[in-house]
């Protein structure tokens, strides 16, 4: 007989941490990843074989380095519990930021604004500001086929109203406008050893050329003519960039140039906003 607080301790022994060992049982478990507080009262009862098996696959894929999020299906982000898999990056946590800036400018709009989210993956940002500004209107794009179908059912499941395009950037909005603009591109410079931790999500969605702002200098390069006067550019870039980027967008004519720090207090976002008078 195999408990499961002996199955813990395995596989601390083979070296995840305690966090994921639970995460790793519950999941074995079908329990939810919230359970942690039922495992440690269960933590004397034998595990089934199924059970065993089940946690056997999960581990090695986990020792593989593949996203806890992408082995349970599901990533909550802004309180909305999202499905992502291998065709989509996992939400953040200080991608957040980026949203909670955008509702403040929508927010001192004096009519409901229209929204463009670029670049969307798993629709975390659009749905984000869709579920919290339903009188919005919010609209999201993707060049991946692939990571629009994941947006289009996680909206549907949702139930959230967003327009999804098909298409590199602002190419999938051709002529329209809008009060503001989101996006989290890809800002990793090619060759930063940190993709290797992040083999197993799409790579396309994360690295932009040699020092990572190649998409970024497109984005604020084109904004302008899809931006109405006095509408927003907000841009989710590395933990270094910021001062490259808000001097690309004051280089661009945009105004009121200022970056947004996550919880660790590292500038996250940069935006600025394109002039009145053009």
């Amino acid at each position: 007989m195999t408990t499961a607080r002996e199955t813990q301790a395995r596989l601390q022994r083979e070296g995840l941490d305690r966090l994921d060992a639970q995460m790793l049982l519950l999941l074995a478990l079908h329990r939810s990843p919230h359970d942690r507080a039922w495992l440690l009262a269960h933590d004397s009862d034998a595990l089934e074989s199924g059970t065993l098996t089940r946690l056997a696959a999960l581990l090695q894929r986990r020792q593989r380095g593949e996203p806890m999020a992408y082995l349970y299906g599901k990533q909550e982000f802004f309180g909305l519990p999202l499905a992502v898999d291998h065709r989509v990056l996992v939400p953040r946590p200080d991608t957040e930021t980026l949203v909670h800036w955008a509702l403040e400018m929508m927010d001192a709009q004096a009519r409901p604004a229209r929204v463009l989210d670029l670049g969307t993956g798993s629709g975390a940002i659009a749905l984000a500001i869709a579920s919290q500004r339903p009188h919005a209107s919010v609209s999201a794009s993707d060049a991946s086929e692939d990571a629009l179908a994941v947006a289009r059912d996680n909206a549907q499941r949702l139930r959230l109203p967003v327009q999804f395009h098909a298409g590199s950037w602002l190419d999938a909005v051709p002529g329209q406008r809008f009060d503001l603009i989101v996006t989290n591109p890809p800002y990793i410079a090619e060759g930063d050893p940190h993709l290797v931790g992040l083999m197993h999500e799409p790579l396309s969605a994360l690295t932009a050329g040699a020092d990572g702002l190649d998409d970024i200098r497109a984005i604020v390069a084109n904004a302008p003519q899809a931006l109405e006067p006095g509408g927003w550019l907000l841009i989710e870039h590395g933990f270094d960039q910021a001062a490259a980027v808000r001097g690309l967008l004051q280089d661009a004519g945009f105004e009121q140039v200022s970056s947004r720090t996550d919880l660790a207090a590292i500038e996250r976002c940069s935006g600025g906003q394109w002039p009145q008078g053009r």
